[in-house]
């Protein structure tokens, strides 16, 4: 990634303060989804 690509990302996103925040919520949501995922293994041995 080329530093005029980052500039653009920054410009874009201090343009579009909301799309920061949808950005961090994906973030955060996919986040809590790998640790349900992680934590949903549940082992039942015997009949």
């Amino acid at each position: 990634m080329s530093e005029n690509d980052t500039n653009a990302v920054a410009q874009y996103l201090a343009d579009h303060p909301r799309a920061m925040g949808v950005l961090f919520t994906a973030l955060l949501l996919l986040s809590q989804a790998g640790t349900v995922a992680a934590g949903n293994h549940t082992a039942i041995s015997g009949p």
